[in-house]
């Protein structure tokens, strides 16, 4: 294997993304606290975004701005790949902070990976498929993290029960409808509940607890200031560079191709900047193809690539 490229230099506080999950049961203020926020964050209400996946019923919220943001509606079904396309489309409409709501459909609604694990059982067969399930998982959660958008993630909520001794079922409370290490892959994560004054932290940065209060308040518009005072404090990025990066990378997973079909778009200038990225690209996009060759191959065809390996020829980027 070459070596990873991960680019060492020295630490730097820059402009980051910030990705905010809000998890609560029906009328716990979701949906309301997540657009306010999200409009402390931008300088007018059609840079805000909401994915809508609740049958149209993100429109009830239209007037409580004080303009009129984007929206857009996803139907069944609710794959991770289906997602990844929405938030793609909202990105190159020129979205800066999106709301989803509701993330959780993509782990248990309709067409979810709940169903996409389950589904060779429907067909009669013995075991269900969570490898592949949580393969279009993890697509999902790289393009939450490699989009140039920020991204307000609500969640359903509901109280569960642990089952393990089914003898003596143990309630272990509201819980979020979602991948069981979601909310800690979020930059901050929270239950809301009181109709939207109380929160329970689940993840949260101290240097964000300023902005988020003590979790006994409303979060407002101030909170989206706050939030962005902090970010914008950090090292600035031309916005069109750090907009290619974030393309590159999510390009990457999909092989070398991809990366160079952006790479070619780009000035010589760019390219100059964007060498050391493209190195990281390059190289990761390789390692997905070859985990995608492995995943597919027989023993037979390990033996022939592994003989035929050295005289391979690499596709390169210039």
């Amino acid at each position: 294997m070459d070596e990873v490229v991960i680019n060492i230099r020295p630490a730097v506080r820059g402009e980051i993304k910030s990705l905010i999950a809000i998890a609560g049961e029906t009328g716990s203020g979701k949906t309301y606290t997540a657009l306010k926020i999200a409009r402390g964050m931008v300088d007018k209400p059609s840079e805000i975004g909401l994915l809508d996946t609740e049958a149209q019923r993100g429109s009830h919220y239209a007037d409580i701005l004080d303009g009129p943001f984007m929206i857009g509606d996803l139907v069944p079904p609710f794959s991770p790949a289906r997602y990844r396309s929405a938030i793609k489309q909202f990105q190159k409409a020129g979205i800066k902070v999106l709301v989803m709501d509701s993330g959780s459909h993509e782990w248990e609604g309709e067409g979810g990976c709940d169903d996409i694990a389950n589904a060779p059982l429907a067909l009669g067969k013995k075991m269900a498929n969570w490898v592949g399930a949580k393969r279009e998982h993890k697509g999902f959660m790289n393009t939450l993290l490699y989009c140039d958008m920020h991204l307000i993630i609500c969640l359903r909520a509901r109280e569960k029960t642990d089952f393990k001794d089914p003898n003596k079922p143990v309630s272990i409370g509201v819980q979020p409808i979602c991948e069981k290490n979601f909310m800690f892959e979020m930059t901050c994560s929270m239950l809301m509940s009181n109709a939207g004054k109380s929160q329970k932290f689940l993840k949260m940065p101290e240097f964000l607890r300023p902005a988020f209060g003590s979790g006994n308040d409303y979060l407002t518009q101030e909170t989206g200031r706050k939030l962005m005072e902090w970010i914008r404090s950090g090292e600035k990025e031309d916005p069109v560079i750090t907009k290619i990066k974030s393309e590159m990378l999510m390009a990457c997973e999909f092989g070398l191709a991809g990366v160079i079909a952006i790479w070619n778009t780009l000035t010589p200038k760019q390219k100059k900047i964007l060498e050391p990225h493209k190195n990281m690209c390059k190289e990761s996009a390789e390692e997905y193809e070859r985990q995608a060759k492995q995943a597919d191959e027989t023993p037979q065809d390990t033996l022939a690539r592994e003989q035929q390996e050295k005289g391979t020829s690499k596709i390169e980027l210039p």
